[in-house]
């Protein structure tokens, strides 16, 4: 799945350039962080705030050095840095080598330019509510970059909505947990083209991912499935587990979403009264395995024990 996405030598999986791609995800990730650094120091952060901030959102994470983001981002200047922070880590982050790379920016990065639309679309749905465009916008990027931070209050009546935003999750090649927007894309579009075949089956269909060269197989649709039905899975148990915990089943379901996602607990999902101390320790080793889980996917660890298991 990572062919989809991957931007630059074709030999990616070849053990020769192993050390090369290392080596380039080495240097992203140090000018990304220094940028990062750089432009919320300039915007009025302390400098011990701009290195845990640019360390947490470079990672998708959700560490703050407060216990509210408020106190440290309030302007506007720093809000809109801190949107642009969040789409570094939502996008591909081969991005950067081709970011003056015209040709190959146009024809390998529309997985990108989706993301951007989708969160541009998201936020129009939620424009009109009684809250600052601002602190919407962050929001909406932060659930799609599984960060969980917002300048949102806990009292907003918009927690389940963002929720379901983080399932999408962001770029395949990204920080960013969740299903991931190329794999709902991939289902959508072969569900849509079975329909069509049904309807008129002398169509022409058009199999190509986001109207690129890059076509859609048997492969990518039975690992999108596989991924798909693996998440739901996993959400269901984790759910019940902890609705033993006599948390209720709605906050057992909140959190279930945000472990498998990798997503902070914060206001922004109304999940700001759950004192994590007082949970079974039952409770607290499930979380911590599908914590796990939810980063490297259920299916891959399918894989390595039947690798483990079924050597032949």
């Amino acid at each position: 799945m990572t062919n989809l996405t991957f931007s630059g030598d074709s030999n990616f999986k070849s053990k020769e350039n192993i050390k090369d791609n290392i080596l380039k995800i080495f240097i992203i990730y140090s000018v990304l962080s220094i940028i990062i650094l750089t432009l919320l120091s300039f915007s009025g952060l302390r400098l011990f705030n701009s290195l845990n901030m640019s360390m947490t959102l470079i990672s998708s994470g959700g560490f703050l050095p407060t216990d509210s983001i408020s106190k440290i981002i309030s302007t506007n200047f720093q809000k809109i840095i801190f949107i642009f922070s969040l789409f570094v880590s939502l996008l591909n982050f081969y991005l950067l080598f081709n970011l003056f790379d015209k040709k190959t920016l146009i024809k390998d990065h529309k997985e990108d330019m989706y993301l951007i639309v989708t969160s541009i679309i998201f936020f129009i749905l939620i424009y009109f509510n009684n809250y600052a465009s601002l602190d919407i916008a962050i929001s909406v990027i932060s659930s799609l970059a599984n960060s969980g931070l917002t300048l949102l209050k806990s009292d907003n009546s918009l927690s389940l909505y963002f929720l379901l935003i983080t399932i999408i999750g962001g770029s395949l090649i990204s920080n960013t947990s969740g299903i991931k927007l190329t794999r709902f894309y991939i289902l959508l579009k072969i569900t849509s083209l079975e329909i069509i075949k049904l309807i008129s089956p002398n169509n022409v269909i058009n199999k190509t991912i986001f109207n690129s060269d890059k076509k859609i197989t048997d492969e990518n649709v039975k690992i999108s499935f596989l991924l798909f039905i693996s998440f739901f899975l996993s959400l269901f148990i984790l759910s019940s587990l902890l609705v033993i915990d006599n948390i209720g089943f709605e906050k057992s379901f909140k959190l279930s979403i945000l472990t498998l996602t990798n997503t902070v607990n914060s206001d922004m999902y109304d999940m700001s009264n759950i004192n994590f101390s007082n949970l079974l320790t039952s409770s607290k080793i499930s979380l911590i395995l599908f914590m796990i889980i939810g980063k490297i996917e259920l299916i891959s660890i399918f894989l390595i024990f039947k690798k483990t298991l079924f050597k032949d």
